[in-house]
């Protein structure tokens, strides 16, 4: 089995670290990835992007590289994109899918096109917005609402707004991040996440977790750190919606462009149990508080096996006869 996966994958780069506000996950979800194919045999060797160059990537001559970096310069298609120029496959979508899924906005307009629900949003220029502006939201939308840096994750950059007088708070927050700011329609109810895995028709739902944090509080720290946060997988729901939200999950990755491996997060709102799609990870973590190895295991795949799964499904998206030498 050791020399079959080093035979098949050559050699390997784990790619983490990396230059974004999401560096600390990052840098957890690599070392994790690292371990698990080196302890499959696996000739994997790590990579951080914040501390060597491209030139030095393409010196390491690698077979196929795992992505797990998380954020910009790592999620959001630039670094697809000069894996593409290296002809260097890579884990996870490519280079359109990880730009706009990286874009909630986008994401939004999209899944939406697709019969996907997502809350009702606005998106306010982040040097431009007034104050006037704000309680002008503030009343459209009723409270509370959610205000986030569209272009982030981790829960970095957001913050949920009680009250009228908490808008410019919330709003400097989230500029201080992104060019613009999402404004978006609070929904009260079970948060719950989808892992996808494969491309197209072959794409498949793993089971779906739900997510308990105190006070409905799911925030960086009870993300990645608490153990106070509950995690129910397969979450407690019945078959039909199951199937119904399991269902939504591979729609959305299909919609976007997803291939490989994505996970989908939801809110179901406690009115009515209608889901909304919130976004889509697609370089979701890999910690040891991570929901795709969590899912795997319900699903009777190790976080070891997992590894190797998205590592088989590495790719590039132009074909062999496109990436022309160079004379």
């Amino acid at each position: 089995m050791t020399t079959n996966l080093k035979s098949e994958f050559g050699k390997v780069g784990v790619l983490f670290g990396g230059r974004s506000a999401e560096r600390e996950v990052s840098l957890m979800s690599g070392k994790g990835v690292l371990a698990a194919l080196q302890s499959k045999g696996v000739d994997a060797h790590p990579f951080d992007p914040a501390e060597r160059s491209l030139a030095q990537l393409a010196a390491e001559k690698f077979d196929r590289v795992f992505i797990a970096l998380h954020g910009s310069y790592g999620e959001d298609g630039t670094l697809q994109g000069a894996l593409e120029q290296l002809g260097i496959p890579y884990t996870g979508p490519g280079v359109m899918a990880s730009a706009i899924a990286m874009d909630k906005v986008m994401t939004k307009r999209i899944c939406l096109s697709h019969d996907v629900p997502t809350p009702k949003f606005a998106v306010l220029d982040s040097d431009a917005t007034t104050a006037d502006q704000l309680q002008a939201i503030a009343k459209e939308f009723d409270l509370p609402l959610m205000l986030k840096a569209p272009h982030e994750g981790s829960t970095i950059g957001i913050a949920k707004v009680e009250d009228a007088n908490g808008m410019q708070a919330g709003f400097d927050l989230c500029a201080k991040y992104d060019r613009v700011v999402l404004v978006e329609q609070f929904i009260k109810g079970r948060e719950l996440t989808v892992p996808v895995i494969g491309s197209g028709r072959s794409a498949r739902a793993l089971p779906i977790v739900e997510i308990r944090a105190p006070q409905g509080n799911y925030d960086y720290q009870h993300k990645y750190f608490s153990n106070d946060t509950q995690y129910l997988c397969p979450a407690p729901l019945d078959e039909a919606f199951t199937k119904r939200i399991q269902a939504l999950a591979v729609n959305a990755f299909n919609a976007v462009g997803c291939t490989g491996w994505s996970r989908v997060d939801f809110m179901i709102r406690e009115s009515d149990n209608e889901p909304f799609l919130l976004e889509i990870n697609t370089s979701p973590g890999m910690t040891s508080h991570s929901l795709v190895p969590m899912s795997a295991k319900v699903a009777g795949t190790d976080y070891e096996d997992l590894c190797v799964e998205i590592l088989r499904l590495a790719k590039l998206e132009l074909k062999p006869s496109q990436h022309v030498k160079g004379n």
